[in-house]
Formats: C-alpha cells, structure tokens, sequence
C-alpha cells in the first residue's frame, strides 16, 4: 500500500510492500484481528502462540490439541480476511514449541519468528533437508551477534540451510527479554549498538548462500523517525509491538488497551519472570502483592515453559498475563515495551500506519534529495 513511500522488504519470495512487522504478543493479545489489519495495510501482520488455547474449552484438560486447535482457527480466520502477509510467533522456551511450529508450517504460515530463547534447532517432523521448498520462512529473533552466529551456524551444519530473516531485538523491548538485567541499561546493549553487529554476522552467510537475508530491528521503536534511523543504519525493516496495542483493532480487551494510555514512565518496570529471564511490565497493585511477600495460589494444569518450576514460583505468568488480557488488573499485569507511557489514544492500524510513515517521510525530506523520494 505504501511501497511507493518506503522500501519494500522481501524475505525469500515474499514481497512485503510495508517493512514493518508488527510484533507478536502472547497470551491473546495479537490474534487474527490484529494480524489482519496490519497484514491489509501492506506489512507483516503476527498472530502469537503463546497461550493461544486458553479460550478452547478443553486447555485445561487438554492444552496441547487445544493450542493447536486454537492456531489453526486463527491462521486460516486471518488467511481468509487478507491477501496480505501473516506471521505466527512461537516461542522457543514453551513446552510445545515443536507442536506449534508444525502447526504453523501445515497451514502454510508465511513466516515464523522463533524468539525467547535461541532455536537451534527444528521440529523433526520437517522436511529438514528441504526447508526452502517449504511456503513458510523461518525468522529467529536474536538479542546479539554472537546468538545470531549460533543459531545460523547450527542451521547451516544440521540443514545446509539458514534462516530467511533474523529479528534483533534490543533492550527497550515489552515482554521477555534476551538480556540479564544489568545490561538492559548498559549503553553496550543498546539496539544501535546491536544491529550492526548482528548484520555483520549475516553479510557471510549472504554471500556463502547468494541469498538476501534481510536484518529486523526491534524494540523501542515507537515513532516513523525511529523507523527511518534504523533503516539508514542498515535495518531492512523494523518490528514494532507497543504501538499496535493501542490500536481498535488489537485482540486485547479495552481495559487492557486503557492501561497502556494510563500507564506513566514509572509505572513502567523490569520484573523477574517465573521463566528466569528479565521482562518490562507495567506496574500495578498485583506487583504491591508480590513485593509484600504475598504468593499468589495457583493450579498448575500444565508446564506451558520449559523453564518454569511451578513448584517454587511466586504465580503463574500464565495466569496472569490472561487476567490481564481480560482487563483483570488486580490478578495480573501487562507487559509493555519502554515506550509505553508515550500512548495517548486509541487508534486504528490504518491511521497509525498513516501516521508512521507520514514521520518517515518527514526525515527523508531532511535529507538532500537524490531520488525523487520527497514531495515537499
């Protein structure tokens, strides 16, 4: 819709008018509504797995066949309100990762970002010597260059075959993150510094496999001028979650959306996941709780993340984030990304796209005019 503005972005045979993914966010949050808009509007549009089941009714009982079922129905909802590009998120640290990913390849899934932790390695129930052949392209979200090395040297020894794309995602990011917390303010963490590195480790592998492999920024990215700074830093594209919140469309409830628009800077903090890594979150009375020593009670029906010992931990994120989701503030939080207290109003995909690429524009016109890129 916009290629006449922004650069395009192709990833393997895909042709993405739009460079902009919007990020997946679990537990409801970007479902098929959310996914259809963006993908409508020219970008990449991302339903994620994450606790994709838990409106089935048999997640308790039977929470696998229930995530499945349940990221079916969404992809083939989405498929059937857009010709656009759609994306499934799966994180690498749940239980049925290889599950969800076959899922999402049997329903012909245009890409998959594969982030919270490193995806050495794939489902063998793949093709795993034909990955190319596949209609799905495979895109890990890595936190730095030498996770990004790992993960495509391992693909390349065990599948002849590296990914179509790689998000880098810096410390700004909402959710989980890929850093310990005292590099989440160390200016050598910062996603300026990380992008270059991490397309310095992919130019090899271009070449070694004469193939694009374009790199993703992310994270903190809120406004068409960051859009076009990272872009001239060497981004093909850009991943952004926060902002798509706040969006008429986004598949969480007008509660949660409301936080986002009420939170302030401060409310905006790093909490210690039940899943052992960092995550920025909004604060609120459930962290009171938390902080007063009071455990949340809690039935585990299932361990959904490998790492998580249900046992010893003070609740189920689970749980939380789904309250949450619901606009139950007293029995869960929302995670955001830094720049959260920046939200104002809610809008719509197609406005806030307008919006973006309006202020994209606007620092390409700074610019000294060498093809024809300005009309101002």
């Amino acid at each position: 819709m916009h290629s006449d503005k922004l650069h395009a972005l192709k990833i393997g045979n895909l042709q993405i008018n739009l460079p902009i993914i919007q990020g997946g966010m679990g537990i409801g949050i970007s479902l098929s509504g959310l996914a259809c808009a963006v993908a409508n509007m020219g970008g990449v549009g991302v339903i994620a797995t994450a606790g994709i089941g838990y409106t089935e009714d048999d997640w308790n009982t039977n929470p696998k066949e229930a995530d499945k079922r349940a990221l079916q129905k969404e992809i083939r909802k989405a498929k059937a309100g857009t010709d656009g590009i759609i994306g499934v998120n799966v994180m690498v640290a749940l239980s049925d990762f290889d599950d969800l990913v076959q899922c999402a390849v049997d329903e012909e899934a245009d890409i998959l970002f594969l982030g919270a932790g490193l995806p050495i390695s794939l489902p063998k129930t793949l093709p795993l010597d034909k990955l190319n052949e596949l209609a799905t392209r495979f895109a890990p979200i890595v936190s730095s260059a030498r996770a990004a090395e790992i993960v495509f040297r391992a693909w390349q020894k065990r599948y002849s075959h590296v990914p179509d794309a790689v998000v880098v995602e810096g410390p700004l990011a909402g959710g989980h993150l890929g850093f310990r917390k005292e590099q989440i303010d160390n200016p050598d963490y910062t996603l300026e510094k990380i992008l270059p590195e991490v397309i310095a480790v992919v130019k090899p592998y271009e070449q070694r496999f004469g193939r694009s492999i374009p790199v993703i920024a992310a994270g903190g990215i809120y406004t068409g001028a960051d859009i076009h700074r990272f872009m001239k830093m060497g981004a093909h594209a850009v991943q952004m979650g926060t902002r798509f919140v706040a969006t008429h469309e986004c598949d969480a409830s007008p509660k949660f959306k409301q936080a986002y628009i009420d939170c302030s800077r401060e409310n905006i903090i790093i909490i210690d996941s039940p899943v052992g890594l960092p995550g920025r979150a909004i604060g609120g009375k459930f962290f009171d709780r938390l902080a007063a020593g009071i455990k949340e009670t809690f039935r585990c029906h299932w361990k959904c993340l490998k790492s998580c010992n249900f046992r010893k931990v003070p609740y189920c994120i689970a749980i939380a984030l789904t309250n949450a989701r619901d606009g139950n503030f007293d029995g869960g939080f929302a995670f955001a990304g830094a720049n959260a207290y920046r939200v104002e109003q809610i809008t719509s995909v197609k406005e806030l796209i307008e919006t973006l690429v309006a202020e994209y524009m606007a620092e390409q016109c700074k610019e000294p005019i060498t093809s024809g890129t300005c009309d101002t």
